[in-house]
Formats: C-alpha cells, sequence, structure tokens
C-alpha cells in the first residue's frame, strides 16, 4: 500500500514475507522506516547482524544499508520528511526525535503484552486510511503516525531508563546527534558542533557521560567510521575518493585513522567485504 502526495510525500506499509521482503531494502530520499517483526527477523544492517525477536519494532534511517539474512513475517511503515517531519517543533517524536537521531545505537523497542493491542489496532486503522482516498487523507495518515511514534517513544523512554531523563539534556544529545548525522563529512571536532549548539564541549561530555557510555568525540568518529565502511563496502569508489567525501584530503590521514579504529587498513577492508 502506497500514498502519494503532491508536495512529493511518501508513505508505504506492507505486510512482508519472504515474497516481497526487498522491500525492506528500498531506498527514497530523505526516508525513515518502521520495521516491525512479527516473527523472528534476521537482518544486517552495515554488516552487522540483528536477529530480532517476535514483536520487536526497529527504526532506520535512509543512513543505514539493509541485508537480509531471512525474514518470515513483519511489518513495515516507511516514510519521507515531506511527509512527517516536524523537526522545527523540536519534537523527540518527529523524524529528529529519539526514534532515529537520538540515540547512537540502533533504537528498538520490545512491544510489551500490555500495549500489543493498541499496536495492532493502530496499524488496521492505518491500513484503512491508506485506502481512504479524500482530501483529509494526508492529516488522517500523519495522525495515525504520530500516534505510532508516540506510543513507541514512551516504550523506547522506559526499556532504556529514559522516562527520568532531563527534557532538556535529552533534547540536547538528540539534537547533537542530528547534527552529526548532518554535518559529519565536514565536521570532525566537538568544538565546532559545540559551537552551533551554543555549549561548551565540557558540557557536552558531561551530558553524554549522564546518558550514554559513549562520548561526542566517539560519537563523531563513529559515524565518519561507519560512513567509511559503508562507502568501502558498498560502493566502487577508490579510498582516495572515500578519504575526501567523508572530510579527509590526505588519504594517509584517513588511513592512519581507520586503521586506528578498525585494526586493518581500508584497502584490507575492502578486499575482506569483497
Amino acid at each position: 500500500m502506497l500514498y502519494t502526495g503532491q508536495l512529493n510525500e511518501f508513505v508505504r506499509l506492507a505486510e512482508i514475507d519472504t515474497t516481497n521482503c526487498e522491500l525492506l531494502k528500498e531506498k527514497i530520499q530523505d526516508g525513515l522506516s518502521v520495521i516491525w517483526a512479527q516473527d523472528e527477523l534476521c537482518i544486517r544492517v552495515d554488516g552487522i547482524k540483528h536477529s530480532l525477536t517476535k514483536d520487536t519494532i526497529l527504526f532506520l534511517t535512509e543512513y543505514h544499508q539493509v541485508e537480509i539474512i531471512s525474514v518470515k513475517k513483519a511489518r513495515l511503515i516507511r516514510f519521507n520528511r515531506a511527509f512527517y517531519c516536524i523537526a522545527t517543533h523540536d519534537s523527540e517524536v518527529g523524524c529528529k526525535g529519539i526514534l532515529f537521531f537520538g540515540a547512537s545505537q540502533l533504537p528498538k523497542i520490545n512491544i510489551p503484552n500490555s500495549e500489543y493491542e493498541k499496536f495492532d489496532l493502530l496499524w488496521k486503522m492505518f491500513k484503512v486510511e491508506m485506502d481512504s482516498i479524500d482530501n483529509l487523507q494526508n492529516d488522517m495518515l500523519q495522525m495515525m503516525l504520530t500516534r505510532l511514534l508516540i506510543l513507541s517513544t514512551r516504550i523506547y523512554k522506559e526499556q532504556t531508563e529514559l522516562t527520568n531523563f532531563d527534557r532538556q539534556q535529552l533534547d540536547l544529545v538528540r539534537e547533537f546527534n542530528y547534527m552529526v548525522e548532518t554535518h559529519f563529512k565536514t565536521k570532525h571536532q566537538v568544538s565546532e558542533y559545540a559551537d552551533m549548539l551554543h555549549k561548551s564541549p565540557k558540557t557536552l561530555s558531561n551530558v553524554f557521560k549522564k546518558y550514554n557510555e559513549k562520548t561526542p568525540l566517539q560519537i563523531i568518529q563513529n559515524r565518519i567510521i561507519l560512513e567509511a565502511r559503508r562507502l568501502l563496502r558498498y560502493s566502487d569508489k577508490s579510498i582516495k575518493e572515500i578519504a575526501y567525501e567523508i572530510g579527509y584530503e590526505d588519504i594517509q590521514a584517513f588511513s592512519k585513522f581507520f586503521k586506528k579504529t578498525e585494526g586493518i587498513s581500508p584497502s584490507d577492508f575492502k578486499k575482506v567485504v569483497l
């Protein structure tokens, strides 16, 4: 089921099984995905294997590379920011929220038994609205998605012990993560992000120490390495081109950074994954 609007809005709902599982790998510009495993689901995201148990929901952005290992039954919601993005309202349930850019690891939730009926009913209502072709369809679909993200955000905060975390600090964490996602190719230093956020590097470090085991610098470097690994694995670009694309004019500096982090040179890594 697919909805497209006059302003390039895009929403896809799909019941996934072995016959159409390739949809999990679909790429759309500014795309965000909600993958609900209804049975055991095994996929590889950016080269890392993830085994999802029944009623686990995973949240992915357009930047994630998905490979399918095995799938039995799943539900997929994929949408673009033209359809749903309330980043300008700084909402934690928007496309800039904690489900997509608020964590350094892949955000996922396990639907509690007590909440399953709500999610299942919402999915059915979502499907009904996908078939309702009138001038209110866009608004109704946005309402369905908002409700889903609100329910998911509540559970995510509970399951990751974020319910008592200071709201301003949580906003700062996801704002930092969002900025890193946007600028990591050109900005490699914590001080650069601190300036954009009007905070000191020390303030950022103190907040992340409370919230996450990773430091701001580690998050920046991990994002750079992730992009390097993606390009080495999935593109035909030379190492020099890859280094330049992620902000390194000196290929030796890039190679040194990559080997220090991964324990292997970019050229050897490329040979291994081929």
